[in-house]
């Protein structure tokens, strides 16, 4: 990053070059404040809740969501920490409990499809390139305010990876695979469709879910081994990353199984620890009974 851009991003500079301890010190400040006074889309957070977990009383609603938010508040200032953080200490804070898998994968020339979600601290992928030889992408979908925009782009793309937009994001993957490139693709694959984007809907945390089918066609396509990230917290500001493998010979399969086998993975990992998914988010904007339906598939052209 050049020195006009640091000065550009100083107040995240000053807040980064804190150490971690100090970092949690403002974190727990933040909680109180989100959590408390704020009450930060706490209506969105506690519907989520109890919509996926109606079992579970209100009392342990509550403390997930006590977790989540002590949780969420950790992971943006961690979020930051990459502004300033070094090779060494990352790969202290950040353990890899099956690296063998992906350098099988390096071995065999095979790219890869990191079919991940809001889960753990999944904005330390990018330290990814750091530990395997990948050329790495992430794919993601630009924010309105540019200073913030230029400020989360640098954020990713100082250890290596390249943000790709995501309607740039197919043509950017074929156009790797006719070339031969390994890669490494990040793609998230939690968030709501649009109402005019093909979806596949499938019973996810108690309720009918429409996912995008960008990643599945991708992967059958291109032969990508599709693999999801299960995170695991440690402590504060240590993760364990383990990779599961979702499909490793996608192009085998003609239905919607990979797409299936995420959901059912990303769902383990959030009844292990259902304060490490990002609860926030408003996940279940669109229900099913508001589009026509044609089995599981729906095709919305625009």
């Amino acid at each position: 990053m050049t020195y006009l851009s640091k000065v550009k991003f100083l107040p995240f500079y000053a807040v980064s070059i804190l150490p971690m301890g100090a970092l949690y010190v403002v974190s727990d400040m933040m909680y109180f404040l989100a959590y408390q006074i704020v009450g930060y889309r706490k209506k969105v957070v506690f519907s989520n809740l109890r919509n996926a977990f109606p079992s579970k009383s209100e009392e342990e609603i509550g403390q997930i969501a006590k977790d989540f938010y002590r949780h969420f508040c950790d992971i943006v200032l961690e979020s930051f920490k990459r502004l300033t953080i070094r090779e060494k200490e990352i790969k202290k804070r950040l353990l890899i409990k099956n690296p063998e898998l992906i350098q099988k994968y390096v071995d065999d020339q095979r790219s890869i499809l990191m079919y991940t979600g809001h889960q753990g601290n999944w904005e330390w992928l990018v330290f990814l390139p750091l530990m395997f030889p990948y050329s790495s992408n992430t794919f993601y979908k630009p924010i309105k305010n540019k200073y913030f925009e230029e400020l989360f782009k640098n954020m990713r793309e100082r250890f290596g990876v390249n943000c790709v937009e995501s309607d740039k994001g197919f043509r950017t993957i074929i156009d790797n695979h006719q070339r031969k490139v390994l890669t490494l693709n990040c793609m998230i694959g939690d968030q709501s469709p649009t109402k005019k984007s093909s979806k596949y809907w499938y019973n996810f945390l108690n309720q009918e879910t429409a996912f995008f089918v960008g990643a599945d066609k991708i992967a059958k396509k291109t032969d990508q081994v599709v693999l999801f990230p299960f995170f695991k917290k440690l402590k504060r500001g240590y993760y364990e990353l383990e990779f599961r493998i979702i499909e490793d010979h996608p192009q085998i399969r003609n239905n919607f199984e990979i797409l299936e086998k995420y959901a059912q993975q990303l769902e383990q990992a959030i009844i292990s620890a259902p304060e490490l998914w990002l609860w926030s988010h408003r996940r279940w904007k669109l229900r099913r009974e508001d589009f026509p339906v044609v089995d599981k598939l729906e095709y919305v052209t625009k």
